[in-house]
This record gives structure tokens, sequence and C-alpha cells, in this order.
């Protein structure tokens, strides 16, 4: 980490304490580092402090330490559009689209741009108590010695509160039955409080219409909830590939031609091919 990029991510974290309200929520929301660090860091007391932290907060604020610019895709257009809808309005959304299409990313830049947006990044191993954990943790407060019940009471207390919330589950296909249904009480609790956004790939609606069809219990409520629909975003085309690789550094139309052959409309691929083409010239 350079001098510049230290500057860069300490101006980029006091916008993200402004944006999430407080030093100790933001700090809440990485794991392994302490309101104390980011206090250093505000305050350039920086001689104690690993590069390997600094390029943890990096990423975390959004800064870019790799030579990674964004660029705006139809896809991520429509995604932020989305978001912001779903917190403007407090909806409910379903969002699918192909694995390596940028919904990850893009959920992540609009939790870093926006205040009172929650983003949470779903795992198999997650049961109801780990996910209010997650959800408390991304408030910023503590959820030890909390029962389960203590738990949802205080995050349900603590989102209607706010003003217009939004908590966005990326890779929400990847929850158990019991903590996908889950949702139907956070919904219920929240209704015309917060915005939810489920995102995922196209296997979430094929497992909610297939739970809908043999009447699993359940499912019918999550499919109403959503709206009876599910938004999917378009395949990866040659623009947004030409964009991407634009911003990137690479302008050879041949090149770009070539890397959006080779993608199979994967933008994780495209910014293989792209940093692989960066190091050959």
């Amino acid at each position: 980490m350079t001098h510049q990029d230290k500057i860069q991510t300490v101006e980029a974290l006091e916008k993200f304490i402004v944006q999430k309200g407080s030093q100790n929520q933001v700090a809440a929301g990485m794991a392994g580092v302490s309101p104390a660090t980011l206090s250093q860091m505000r305050n350039h007391k920086w001689d104690l402090i690993a590069d390997d932290m600094w390029r943890k907060v990096a990423k975390y604020v959004g800064v870019s330490s790799n030579g990674w610019n964004y660029a705006e895709t139809r896809n991520s257009k429509e995604l932020l559009e989305f978001f912001n809808d779903s917190q403007k309005f407090s909806l409910v959304l379903a969002i699918t689209g192909k694995s390596g299409a940028g919904k990850s990313e893009i959920a992540k830049k609009y939790e870093a741009e926006n205040k009172n947006a929650f983003l949470l990044s779903c795992n198999e191993y997650w049961d109801k108590r780990w996910f209010l954990r997650e959800l408390l943790g991304k408030m910023g407060k503590d959820h030890a010695g909390l029962t389960l019940p203590e738990m949802m009471h205080k995050a349900v207390l603590l989102l209607k509160t706010l003003e217009n919330p939004i908590i966005i589950l990326d890779e929400a296909d990847k929850l158990a039955d019991n903590v996908l249904l889950f949702f139907i009480t956070l919904y219920n609790a929240l209704e015309n409080h917060c915005g939810i956004v489920l995102m995922a790939t196209h296997f979430l609606e094929k497992r909610i219409r297939r739970g809908v069809a043999t009447e699993k219990k359940g499912y019918r409520e999550i499919y109403s909830r959503v709206g009876l629909r599910f938004i999917e975003l378009e395949n990866t085309t040659y623009t947004d590939v030409e964009k991407i690789c634009v911003a990137n550094g690479i302008e050879d139309t041949a090149i770009i031609r070539a890397i959006s052959k080779d993608c199979d409309g994967d933008l994780r691929r495209v910014r293989r091919l792209i940093f692989s083409n960066k190091r050959a010239s």
C-alpha cells in the first residue's frame, strides 16, 4: 500500500462512516477490524497498521488497490435502480441472474454508497441465529447473550427506527429452507418499513416455483411476498464487455472482441482476461 493508497482509503472511510452512521457500526461489519484501528487510520497514526489491514479496509470501503475500475453496464444500472426503488418505497424484490453477472459487486457498491443499506452474503451453514447475528453486526449492534427471539426483536426495532432501510440478501439460494422461510417472519415484521431484496442465480426461482407447485410449506407465502415475480437480469453483452475493458485500460478492438468471445458472459472471466492481457502487454 502506497501513501496515496492510504490517503484514498481514509477519504473513502470517512464517507463510509457518514453513510453508515458511526465508526463502530462500520467496524462491526468488517471481520477482524476494530474501531480503534479505524480511529488510528482516521488520525493518521499509521506506523503500526499492517498493509494487510489497510487492504482489508480499502476493499470494504470500495477503494481498489489493484487497478480495477468500475464501469456501468446494463445490469449494473438496472440493479442500482432496483435497489434504490426497494429502499425508497419499502419494496420486496427477487432478482435472479447468471453466476458472474456482477450482482454481488453492484450490491457491495450500493451498500457502500447508501445510508441504511445492509448487504448480507448468505451461506449454506447459516441458521436463524447466524442470520440475525450477521444482520445485527451490519447495523453495528452486539448480539451477545441474547436469545433468538430477543435478537429478532432487537433487529426489528432497530430497523423501524431507521429512515428507509434496505436488506439485500445476496446468494439467497444458498439458504436452508428454515432460514429462507424465516424471510416471511422478517417481512411480516417490517412490511412498509424496510426494503428487502432476494438476489441469487436462477436456481432460487426454480426452487420457489417448485415449492409452490408441490405445496411445500411457506413457499406460496414467499412467492406472494416478492410480488409473484422474479426480475431476471439480462445476459452480458459485447457493449458491457467493451465498457469494462475501456475503463480498465484496454481499447484495442481486436482484444476486446477476443475477451467478449472467451468470457461466456461471465464478468469474473472478463476481469481475469483483462489482467492477463495487461500483464502480457
